[in-house]
């Protein structure tokens, strides 16, 4: 058994390659092999956001507080909500944030494979994040 004691593990800004904004990531866990696993508490500042990215086994993200957007490549932007469980499959090109005017934390759970769990690409653009006052 391990226990993880809160503020054992130092949280950690989002680099500015892979996100828009400011970013706190708080690790949660990375199990040992031959697990896969691993876990981080993310909280994205208001218009904060990830770059497009994929995971090679898939990612969950639960939101624990705040308003925030998701978008798979191609698909409508998503509002999301604490309480609400995002899967994107393996391989599918997404990003992930909080809302224009308010902060939003998740917690995203993915896997590696070959050691690497998440392949980071694009930054997603102003015009992508697409503001809409309509949702505030």
């Amino acid at each position: 058994m391990d226990i993880k004691r809160i503020g054992s593990t130092p949280s950690g800004k989002g680099p500015s390659d892979y996100f828009t904004g400011t970013v706190r990531i708080d690790p949660l866990f990375e199990a040992a092999d031959p697990a896969r696993a691993a876990g981080a508490s993310v909280t994205f500042e208001p218009g904060a956001r990830t770059a497009w990215h994929t995971h090679p086994l898939g990612q969950t993200l639960i939101v624990t507080a705040g308003l925030g957007r998701v978008q798979r490549w191609g698909g409508a932007i998503e509002e999301i909500r604490p309480g609400d469980v995002v899967w994107f499959p393996p391989g599918e090109k997404h990003w992930h944030g909080a809302s224009p005017a308010t902060a939003m934390t998740h917690i995203a759970i993915q896997e590696r494979l070959d050691g690497k769990a998440v392949e980071w690409l694009e930054h997603v653009s102003d015009e992508q994040y697409a503001f809409r006052e309509d949702w505030e």
